[in-house]
C-alpha cells in the first residue's frame, strides 16, 4: 500500500501560518456547514493545510460532499480540486471509499457543465488521479469533451485521455486511433499541438502517418505544433536513419518557419541528420539570421556557441562556414560588447586568403565608426580596442594584409586610452617584421606624435 509520504505531489502550496490552536473538527464542521462563501473558502484552505500537515479529519469528508461539493464558486471548485487530490481516497486495506463515488458523480455532472472553466479544470485534475476506479465510469463524458466547442475543453480532454491511457490504458483501448481521428479534423493549434504529441508517444506509427499525409503543409502550421514536429523527425531519424529522406524535406521547409524557436530547433536537427554541404549551409544561414534578428543577447550568444560548435566539427563544416563569413560580420551591428567580441573571434579563425581583403575592409569602417564623437563611451572604446586586436591577429595571420591595416591603425596613436597601447605594440612588431612598411610607419608616427598627450604613450612612441 502506498503510504501519504509516497505518495506523488502535483501542487505547491504555501505553509499556512497561523500561531493561533488547530481548529478541532466540530468548528471545522460548523463553519463549512452554516459559514458564508468566504468562511467556507477560509476554512476549506485550512483543512487542506491540515491534512498536508498530517491531521486526518475522516469525519469532514461527507460534511465536504454535502455542503461544498454542489457549489457553482469558482474559487471554491479550485480549492476541492486540491482537496481531493491530496486527501487520502482508500481505506487502510486498498479499498476505495465509499464516499468516492458521490465524489465521481459530481465530477461526472461537472465534465457536463455548460461553463467551459468548469470543464477543463476539472479535465486536468483528472489528470493526476491514480484510481482506475474512479475514472472508469467518468471515460463516456471525457470523451465527449473532445467535441466541446471551446477549445480550452478539447485540449484539455486531450491531455486526459493521454494520462489515463498511458497510466490505464484498459480504460480506452482505442485511444490512439480515437486521437488520429479527432488530430484530422480538429483546427485550433493548442489542441493539434496536445493531440500530436500524444501521439508521438503511445503510438508513433500514427504519429508518422499523419505527419506524411501533411508534410507540404507543415511550414503553415502554429509553431507550438511545429516545435513537436522537429522532436519528432529528430528522434524518428535518429531510431531509424533510413526515415531520413522521408522526412528532411521537411526540416528544411521548417527553417523558414516564422518562429525563430522553431528555426532554431530546426537548424540544430538538420546538421546532426546530414552532413551534405547544403545542409550545413542551410543550417548555418538559419542561425546568422536568428543572431541578427534576435533581441535577446543571451539568444544571440547562445546560437553563436552553435556555430562555432559547428565550425569545431569538421574540416569540411569550417570550409561552408567560411564562404559565410561575410553575412557573419553583420552580426557586428549588435550593440552587445561580449556579441561583438565573440562574432570577431569566430571571423578570424573563419578568414582565409580568399576573404581576408573583405573581412579587413568590414572591420576598418567598424573601426572608423568608432570614432565618431557619439561612440565616446566605455563599450565604444573596448569595441575599438577588439578590432585593433583582431586586426593586428590578421596582418599577422596574412602578412600580405599589414600595408593595408598598419596605416589606419596608426590614427589611433593619438588616443588616450588602451586602443592607443595596443597599436604601438602591434607598429613595433610591424617594424620588425615588415621592412619595407618602416618608412611608411615612422612617417606616420611623426605625424601623430605632436597629438600624443599622454606622457607614457609619447614614451612609448619614442
Amino acid at each position: 500500500m502506498v503510504t501519504i509520504a509516497e505518495q506523488p505531489c502535483y501542487t505547491l502550496i504555501n505553509t499556512y501560518d497561523d500561531t493561533s490552536e488547530v481548529p478541532n473538527e466540530q468548528q471545522l464542521k460548523h463553519d463549512l456547514e452554516h459559514g458564508t462563501i468566504a468562511v467556507k473558502i477560509i476554512t476549506l484552505k485550512k483543512v487542506i493545510h491540515l491534512i498536508l500537515q498530517g491531521e486526518k479529519y475522516p469525519g469532514l469528508l461527507m460534511t465536504i460532499i454535502r455542503f461544498l461539493l454542489p457549489t457553482n464558486d469558482h474559487t471554491l471548485k479550485k480549492l476541492l480540486l486540491i482537496f481531493w487530490e491530496i486527501v487520502p481516497k482508500t481505506t487502510g486495506d486498498g479499498k476505495l471509499l465509499h464516499e468516492m463515488i458521490l465524489v465521481c458523480d459530481a465530477y461526472r455532472k461537472d465534465l457536463q457543465h455548460p461553463n467551459e472553466f468548469i470543464r477543463g479544470s476539472t479535465l486536468r485534475f483528472l489528470c493526476k488521479l491514480k484510481e482506475p476506479e474512479l475514472l472508469e465510469p467518468l471515460m463516456p463524458s471525457i470523451r465527449a469533451c473532445l467535441d466541446y466547442k471551446h477549445a480550452y475543453v478539447r485540449r484539455n480532454a486531450v491531455l486526459a485521455i493521454y494520462t489515463i491511457y498511458k497510466n490505464f490504458d484498459q480504460l480506452i483501448p482505442d485511444a490512439p486511433e480515437l486521437i488520429l481521428n479527432y488530430l484530422e479534423g480538429e483546427q485550433d493549434a493548442s489542441c493539434k499541438r496536445n493531440a500530436f504529441m500524444m501521439l508521438t508517444h503511445v503510438d508513433r506509427e500514427r504519429a508518422l502517418d499523419y505527419l506524411s499525409t501533411c508534410i507540404d503543409q507543415v511550414h503553415t502550421f502554429n509553431d507550438i505544433l511545429q516545435l513537436v514536429i522537429v522532436e519528432l523527425v529528430y528522434k524518428v531519424c535518429h531510431s531509424n536513419p533510413s526515415e531520413r529522406s522521408r522526412f528532411i524535406r521537411c526540416i528544411y521547409n521548417l527553417l523558414s518557419s516564422g518562429s525563430l524557436a522553431v528555426r532554431y530547433e530546426a537548424a540544430g536537427t538538420l546538421v546532426t541528420l546530414s552532413n551534405a554541404p547544403s545542409a550545413i549551409k542551410a543550417a548555418a544561414q538559419c542561425y546568422v539570421e536568428l543572431i541578427i534578428k534576435e533581441s535577446d543577447n543571451n539568444v544571440k550568444l547562445i546560437v553563436l556557441d552553435r556555430l562555432i560548435g559547428l565550425k569545431n566539427t569538421s574540416s569540411t563544416h569550417e570550409k561552408i562556414l567560411q564562404e559565410l563569413v561575410m553575412d557573419i560580420l553583420r552580426v557586428l551591428s549588435s550593440p552587445d560588447l561580449e556579441v561583438r567580441r565573440k562574432t570577431l573571434s569566430l571571423v578570424l579563425q573563419l578568414s582565409s586568403t580568399r576573404n581576408i581583403e573583405q573581412v579587413v575592409m568590414v572591420m576598418k569602417k567598424e573601426l572608423t565608426g568608432t570614432m565618431e564623437a557619439s561612440s565616446d563611451s566605455s563599450d565604444a572604446k573596448s569595441y575599438r580596442q577588439s578590432l585593433v586586436k583582431t586586426l593586428h591577429s590578421c596582418s599577422i595571420k596574412f602578412p600580405d594584409m599589414a600595408a593595408t591595416v598598419v596605416p589606419l591603425l596608426l590614427e589611433f596613436v593619438s588616443d588616450d586610452d588602451n586602443t592607443a597601447e595596443d597599436v604601438l605594440v602591434f607598429v613595433r612588431e610591424a617594424i620588425q617584421r615588415y621592412s619595407h612598411l618602416r618608412p611608411t610607419v615612422i612617417n606616420k608616427l611623426m605625424e601623430v606624435f605632436g597629438h600624443t598627450k599622454n606622457a607614457r604613450l609619447r614614451l612609448h612612441t619614442c
